[in-house]
């Protein structure tokens, strides 16, 4: 972020800044959605993890609807429960079921949906870019992910730093950046739901994907929930196309 202030690639912040006790609110959401996630991946299956996603959808709305006051179409409801419904036959093959994971799990639902619904409105509500509220953001979640090292074992210290470990580390964290650059831009282009929407329309396309290009055969029941899903997705995106022309 510092080489990206240096080149003048960062934008400047708006004029509403935001207060302080926002940025440790952002810090502490963000930290907990993320270090909650990658725990959830060490402790279950791809495929408890996604069907874990699938509650943020309705947790969002319901959120949303208290905070804001927004409501959602009845149509749009319904192309939401078809993209659940694929991703649940989709990924159902691949559930493993461990209590640890699953606490993890139900624990990361909550942080996710507000981190991405409060990412989703400070940009669209008070104009902030992406990258300038990563700028702004990012060094307090950094503190609070340090803090929650030691929460699993076996820690910094205890790992086996190499060449080879740390160039993965270094490689990781400049595509953990992209994504999260991406997954900013997005929600401040669309909303916390279409980013949802987007991160499960990209389950889809993978297990598509590895079954045409790779030779994967997940079976047959994942491949039928996978055109369900992408299926409720295009139905989700000409409905969000016909809003926009009227």
């Amino acid at each position: 972020m510092a080489s990206l202030k240096f080149f003048s690639i960062l934008p400047a912040s708006p004029s509403s800044e935001l207060a302080p006790l926002s940025l440790f609110t952002f810090g502490f959401v963000n930290s907990v959605s993320t270090g909650l996630a990658n725990v959830s991946l060490k402790y279950n299956s791809v495929g408890f993890y996604q069907m874990a996603k699938i509650a943020i959808t309705p947790l969002i709305v319901l959120a949303e609807f208290i905070w804001y006051k927004k409501r959602i179409a009845f149509s749009k409801v319904v192309a939401l429960t078809v993209v659940s419904v694929g991703v649940a036959v989709a990924t159902v093959t691949d559930l493993q079921f461990i209590f640890l994971g699953a606490c993890v799990a139900m624990a990361w639902i909550i942080p996710s949906a507000v981190n991405r619904i409060l990412w989703s409105n400070v940009q669209q509500q008070q104009k902030w870019t992406a990258l300038a509220l990563m700028w702004k953001t990012k060094p307090i979640t950094l503190v609070f992910l340090v803090f929650m090292i030691p929460l699993d074992p076996p820690g910094l210290l205890a790992f086996h730093w190499s060449f080879g470990s740390i160039s993965a580390i270094l490689m990781s964290a400049f595509l953990g950046f992209l994504l999260q650059w991406s997954s900013a831009l997005t929600l401040g282009a669309t909303s916390a739901i279409s980013s949802v929407v987007l991160g499960q329309f990209k389950t889809g396309v993978i297990l598509l994907g590895n079954y045409y290009l790779f030779g994967s055969n997940p079976g047959t029941t994942s491949i039928f929930g996978a055109f369900i899903a992408i299926g409720g997705m295009s139905f989700y995106i000409y409905l969000n196309i016909r809003a926009m022309k009227r």
